[in-house]
Parts: C-alpha cells; sequence; structure tokens
C-alpha cells in the first residue's frame, strides 16, 4: 500500500496555494480557484476551500535516506522548524529515522522524514524535487477500532500485526513500503506541535484502490474504487 492522493481541506487556499508552489517549489498539476493539486514525488496532496472552522491535519514526506542534513538546511532557509524539548529534529531509533517539523499557512504538521529503510540514496543537491511520496497521512476518527478493523479486511494492516489501540497512534500499512495511515481519536498531541488531534474532513486514495473519506459530519467511508 502507498499513499496516491490525498485531499484536505483548508480556509487559506491562496496563502497555501503561493506556500507550497512558490516557496516550497512543488509542482501544480491542476490549479483552480476552489481548489489545487501537487506533485509530491509520486504521489498528489490537494487543497481545496470550502469548510468550516479551521482544519488541520499532520502529513509526512518520505527525503532520502541520505539528504537529512541537506533536506534540513533547505527547509530551514524558506520556514522556521518546530522544537520539541529545546530541539528541531526528533530520531526514532527503532524504526530508524530522522524526521523535522514546521507549520504551513494553515497549521498543519508538515513533517519530512529519512527512513534508512527507504533505501534511496540521492546524490543531487537535495530540492523539492528530492521528495520521494507522501509517507504518513492522519486519519483522526471517533472511533479508531471500527475504522481500523475495516481497514484490515481490505488488507491493511497495523505495521507490526499489533492489536488496534483505543488510545495509542495505530501506524496502518506496509512497513515495507514505509506509507502509513496515523489512526487515532480526538485529544492525542502531535509531537513538535502544540496541537491535538481532531476530526476534520479529508480524502485519501490508495495505490491498493482503498479509498477513504472522512465527512463533514465526521462519518468515515471506506470502500473500493473502480480500477
Amino acid at each position: 500500500m502507498e499513499i496516491s492522493e490525498v485531499m484536505l481541506r483548508t480556509k487559506e487556499l491562496e496563502k497555501m496555494r503561493r506556500f507550497y508552489s512558490e516557496i516550497l517549489g512543488l509542482s501544480l498539476i491542476e490549479d483552480k480557484n476552489e481548489y489545487f493539486k501537487l506533485a509530491v514525488g509520486s504521489s498528489h496532496l490537494i487543497f481545496t476551500s470550502g469548510v468550516e472552522g479551521e482544519p488541520f491535519y499532520h502529513f509526512a514526506f518520505n527525503i532520502p535516506s541520505n539528504k537529512f542534513r541537506e533536506a534540513k538546511a533547505w527547509v530551514k532557509s524558506k520556514v522556521e522548524l518546530n522544537h520539541e524539548d529545546g530541539k528541531d529534529e526528533a530520531h526514532f531509533t527503532h524504526l530508524p529515522a530522522k524526521s523535522l517539523y514546521f507549520y504551513d499557512p494553515a497549521g498543519n504538521i508538515v513533517e519530512f522524514i529519512s527512513r534508512q529503510s527507504v533505501i534511496k540514496y540521492d546524490v543531487a543537491p537535495f530540492s523539492q524535487h528530492s521528495i520521494i511520496n507522501l509517507s504518513e497521512i492522519s486519519l483522526t476518527v471517533d472511533d479508531p477500532i471500527k475504522t481500523g478493523q475495516e481497514l484490515i479486511e481490505l488488507g491493511i494492516r497495523e505495521r507490526d500485526n499489533d492489536e488496534l489501540s483505543e488510545r495509542a497512534l495505530n501506524f496502518m500499512g506496509d512497513r515495507s513500503k514505509e506509507s502509513f495511515l496515523l489512526l487515532t481519536k480526538p485529544g492525542r498531541r502531535w509531537i513538535f506541535s502544540n496541537k491535538r488531534s481532531a476530526v476534520h474532513p479529508l480524502s485519501i486514495k490508495l495505490s491498493n484502490h482503498v479509498e477513504i473519506e472522512v465527512k463533514d459530519s465526521k462519518e468515515v467511508v471506506i470502500g473500493l474504487r473502480s480500477k
């Protein structure tokens, strides 16, 4: 399973368009009044208007395993990094991986993650073209156990085949692909941020033809789209 496309809502469409296309330099492949679509490596990221409140999400971009230092310098030249406990990067020894985090203009928590298991070494200087794909997307729902069981029925399991948790963050996906749905309930604090998970509308398309939608009503709809 890989993340093919994610569609998120925002009240800051013009600021977001400028940030992602001009400041980060991602390619605009569709640009309409009410939405825009970006190429993020092999994935697509869409931001669309028309939403109540101020939705925010956490998502991560995979970057080459040998480019974390370059990526960090590149990001710092464009935006301020988030900090936690006086540090501006995270080391996950159990993966192993390194991450950095920042806010975009809508308050989304954006992560660049360099996983040592992603065997992609890049010799070119780091740029927006070095991003591999969308690595993670938050999936905050009122009933993560029910949603997780529906995903398991469609072949999307917890990455280590652990039991689903009501309280912990469930990494749903194939460890060999390093693409995960971060399944959680509302109220969990996202690291390197002052934000707690909340249910906001979104849609996700996966490479195995599974499609997930969280509606404005907070209803979660999961199914297979036509090939």
